[in-house]
C-alpha cells in the first residue's frame, strides 16, 4: 500500500506562487508515474501535470503550461509542483495521483488510471 500526503496550499492572490508537495511513503517505488490534478467546486476532477517514473518527462495540462513545473526528489519520495503567476481559476483542491504500473504518456489524463490518491489541500487565489 501507498500513502501520499499533499501539502502547501494555502491562499494567496492573484499573480502570487506557491507550491506544493506530495510526500509518498508505503510499499512505494520512484518508478511509478505521479500526477496532480485539480478539481473545482462544481466540476470534475481535471489533470494538471504529470511526471514518468521511468524517465522524469513532465506533462502539463494547457491552461497551466508556462506557469507550473512539477519536478521528483526520488531521495525523498516526493514530487512537487511549483506554481506561478496564479490565477483565480486555479482556486480548487490540488490531488497527488500515482500509478503503480508503467503509465503510458497518453494515459496521464485520466483519473481512473492512478492506484493511489492523497486526501488533497486547498488552493484558492484571490482576484
Amino acid at each position: 500500500q501507498v500513502q501520499l500526503v499533499e501539502s502547501g496550499g494555502g491562499l494567496v492572490q492573484a499573480g502570487d506562487s506557491l507550491r506544493l508537495s506530495c510526500a509518498a511513503s508505503g510499499r512505494t517505488s520512484s518508478s511509478y508515474a505521479k500526477a496532480w490534478f485539480r478539481r473545482a467546486p462544481g466540476k470534475e476532477r481535471e489533470f494538471v501535470a504529470a511526471i514518468s517514473g521511468s524517465t522524469g518527462t513532465t506533462d502539463y495540462a494547457d491552461s497551466v503550461k508556462g506557469r507550473f513545473t512539477m519536478s521528483r526528489d526520488n531521495a525523498k519520495n516526493t514530487v512537487y509542483l511549483q506554481m506561478n503567476t496564479l490565477k483565480p481559476e486555479d482556486t480548487a483542491v490540488y490531488y497527488c495521483g500515482a500509478a503503480r504500473g508503467i503509465l503510458l504518456r497518453s494515459s496521464y489524463y485520466y483519473p481512473n488510471k492512478y492506484d493511489y490518491w492523497g486526501q488533497g489541500t486547498q488552493v484558492t487565489v484571490s482576484s
